[in-house]
């Protein structure tokens, strides 16, 4: 039964992301993807709350800054062995997608991530405005999430757009959180 249901979620997940590329809309198609995937996964109990969690595909993940105590610890994102075989292939895809499209010089989006998240931290820290931040950056893709607290609004869209002007770097999701005075 899981194995039927697991080609369903295939090919509605395909069709979704051709659908949203159609639209060029990256970011959304994406997003809906892994939540699609997500609860797929939990509703076949193939990700069972018992096994281990890792960072399967070694995504890039730094801590930047560390000023603010009562911000809490972030985590790079973790996923078990059954979503990691799940998502092995979508990752194949999207990553070669790139290269095929002509967006990306190297033969899979993933391999700038590796480079482009410590320039991203020397930029931050470069840069000299957000010391007294608690920020963490993780990559995938080309894509860096920001992850953490800032003193102000205002900090968490400069750094976004700081992140954004980085050679390579397609997309940024800012998770940062404004922390009260």
């Amino acid at each position: 039964m899981q194995l039927r249901n697991f080609a369903v979620l295939q090919q509605t997940i395909r069709g979704l992301f051709l659908v949203m590329i159609k639209l060029k809309n990256y970011q959304h198609a994406v997003s809906k993807l892994v939540l699609i995937t997500s609860a797929f996964l939990c509703m076949c109990g193939l990700a069972s709350a018992d096994e281990e969690r890792r960072n399967y595909f070694d995504d890039p993940f730094l801590q930047v800054t560390d000023a603010l105590a009562q911000c809490p610890q972030q985590e790079a994102s973790r996923i078990t062995l059954a979503e990691m075989r799940a998502e092995a292939h979508f990752r194949a895809e999207r990553g070669t997608s790139c290269y095929q499209s002509g967006r990306c010089r190297l033969p899979n989006a993933y391999l700038y991530d590796k480079e482009i998240i410590p320039r991203v931290k020397k930029a931050i820290l470069t840069n000299g405005r957000f010391s007294d931040t608690s920020l963490w950056v993780e990559g995938q893709r080309r894509w860096v999430w920001l992850k953490g607290c800032v003193r102000a609004s205002e900090q968490s869209i400069a750094i976004e757009q700081l992140v954004r002007g980085i050679d390579d770097v397609e997309s940024v999701i800012n998770e940062l959180v404004v922390l009260d005075k």
